[in-house]
């Protein structure tokens, strides 16, 4: 099945999805609100268990979960499933590492916003990645979200709760800037596999459980820390899971492939805007002046980048009533 076409059949079973961007830019929003509580409840966990174990785990999890799932590699793709799906499972590894440790030592705040910076790299890197130059507007949009991502960030204001913070800030940048590179590395993959989203998705985790598990052992010398006991652990990766991991990774594959690298960016770009209001929820970390105005920026640029083009309303007012 190829997940590429604006049509296409649904990997769960028979249905068929229809429509183009705006389907695809509605399940990016989800994905980013989901995201977007991912840092609050990763922060939460990771003061229980250590990083490597945690991702071990999370995916190892997120793996047997979705074994079924691997079925269309039997059918003679389970070599052009393990090129693609290794290639972007260790993009996928590199990426989690940095977020992970990077949400350890910072604010889950801070965690989130930065995260935002894959806004300004996208365009660059794809025009570096795709050679194709994306339209001005994006760039503009890209300006307005690091705007609101330096408001959000409240430069030389990190809390006495994270004396690692900039060590942990700078991670999320390089973890941004990994985003970008993947965002456009599955567009360039998607049309050279006919394998479907969640497969892809399981593949994925796997190569990031093993390499996760790879690294503990390293690390440890083979010696793997007790598992914690409270219940909020257990809830908090049950949550990261089902929802931040299976159902987001895969709505990302499947709306990636269908718009353009930079519009998939700045949706994103929502997450810090979720990951602060679930920061404050969960967490307590206060929601200043700065933040409510660096969403409000990032919300701008979301809408200003995904509106459609004024030439596009003139030729066809109807389907955009």
């Amino acid at each position: 099945m190829n997940i590429l076409p604006a049509q296409a059949r649904h990997p769960w079973g028979g249905l068929r999805l229809q429509g183009g961007v705006g389907s695809s830019e509605l399940m990016l929003l989800v994905v980013a609100a989901v995201w977007g509580s991912s840092y609050a409840l990763a922060k939460l966990a990771t003061q229980q268990l250590p990083v490597p174990e945690f991702l071990a785990l999370r995916f190892g999890l997120t793996f047997v979960l979705l074994l079924p799932a691997l079925r269309p590699l039997w059918g003679g793709h389970w070599r052009q499933g393990l090129q693609i799906g290794g290639l972007l499972g260790g993009n996928l590894l590199a990426i989690f590492l940095c977020e992970t440790y990077g949400v350890s030592l910072t604010t889950a705040t801070h965690a989130a916003f930065l995260i935002s910076l894959c806004v300004a790299f996208t365009p660059l890197v794809e025009w570096l990645v795709l050679g194709q130059q994306p339209p001005t507007r994006m760039f503009g949009a890209a300006g307005v979200s690091v705007l609101g991502a330096a408001l959000l960030a409240g430069i030389g204001t990190a809390p006495a709760a994270a004396p690692h913070g900039g060590l942990g800030n700078g991670l999320m940048v390089l973890a941004a800037l990994l985003r970008a590179f993947m965002v456009c590395l599955t567009r360039r993959l998607a049309g050279r596999h006919a394998l479907p989203a969640l497969t892809l998705t399981v593949v994925q985790a796997g190569v990031m459980a093993l390499g996760a598990l790879l690294l503990s052992l390293l690390m440890r010398r083979g010696a793997w820390p007790p598992l914690p006991a409270a219940p909020v652990f257990w809830l908090s990766l049950g949550f990261l899971v089902l929802f931040c991991t299976v159902f987001a990774f895969f709505a990302q594959n499947q709306a990636a492939a269908r718009t353009s690298p930079s519009r998939v960016a700045l949706l994103m770009g929502c997450e810090p805007v979720f990951g602060a209001l679930f920061a404050l929820l969960w967490l307590g970390e206060p929601l200043t002046w700065r933040v409510w105005s660096g969403g409000a920026l990032i919300v701008l640029a979301t809408w200003w980048a995904t509106a459609p083009p004024r030439d596009r309303l003139r030729a066809n007012p109807a389907s955009h009533a």
